[in-house]
């Protein structure tokens, strides 16, 4: 892929680095004469010491013939401009961090892929690490819904079950659905039937239509942690 990347500071160095490591051809603007000079050093492609906001700046980026921009700038507003010329060179995907949560309807009504300010979702993170440490990851889908990984423990009401068994048993919700069974020495992911018994330490990829709350984690958790 042909990929424009606007900013290389905190979100988007490491962003070059993935992008031009798995071999795309990467441009990226950025404004900062000494992080211009550091990119360009350390990455094998094209930086371009510049103001992306101007639309001379992007057709000399190669806007035109991109598969993608990304724009990780720290402000909206020059995010938003940057969007908004990409747009005028029909760049087939325009994706861009949104600092601000207020700004996020504004990205979405110019028919922008957002991403929202990573900060916040390391503070979300950590957060869910202390909350409920059995949570390995997850990712909010719409208003409440989750798709969550997490670690069966030793007791857990799930444990040592068939999904049929938790299903009668009124441990599974209505939306709640087990996607994925990761298990030491089976290789791939075992993909969960009715019959598929759940193990202690088994990792589990979970969608719950409510979100990871207490009462929807609370089947995976031994009994000292409920």
């Amino acid at each position: 892929m042909y990929i424009v990347i606007v900013g290389a500071g905190d979100i988007g160095t490491p962003l070059i680095d993935t992008a031009t490591r798995g071999g795309n051809e990467v441009v990226v603007i950025e404004r900062d004469a000494e992080r211009a000079e550091r990119a360009s050093r350390q990455y094998d492609c094209l930086v371009i010491n510049d103001d992306a906001t101007s639309k001379e700046t992007l057709q000399d980026a190669g806007a035109d013939r991109a598969d993608a921009l990304i724009s990780t700038t720290d402000r909206d507003a020059a995010n938003v401009m940057v969007c908004l010329l990409a747009q005028e060179f029909d760049v087939p995907q325009i994706v861009s961090v949104v600092h601000n949560p207020e700004h996020m309807n504004l990205f979405r009504q110019i028919g922008v892929n957002t991403m929202q300010n990573p900060q916040s979702l390391i503070a979300e993170y950590l957060y869910r690490a202390v909350k409920n440490p059995s949570i390995v990851d997850f990712m909010q889908i719409g208003e409440e819904a989750e798709v969550f990984e997490i670690v069966v423990e030793e007791g857990a009401p799930i444990a040592e079950k068939t999904l049929k068994e938790a299903d009668r048993e009124n441990l599974i919700g209505p939306q709640m659905l087990i996607v994925a069974v990761e298990r030491d020495g089976e290789g791939d992911p075992i993909t969960p039937r009715g019959g598929t018994r759940i193990e202690a330490d088994d990792l589990l990829t979970v969608y719950s239509g409510e979100g990871a709350t207490e009462d929807v984690t609370a089947v995976f958790r031994g009994a000292e942690d409920r």
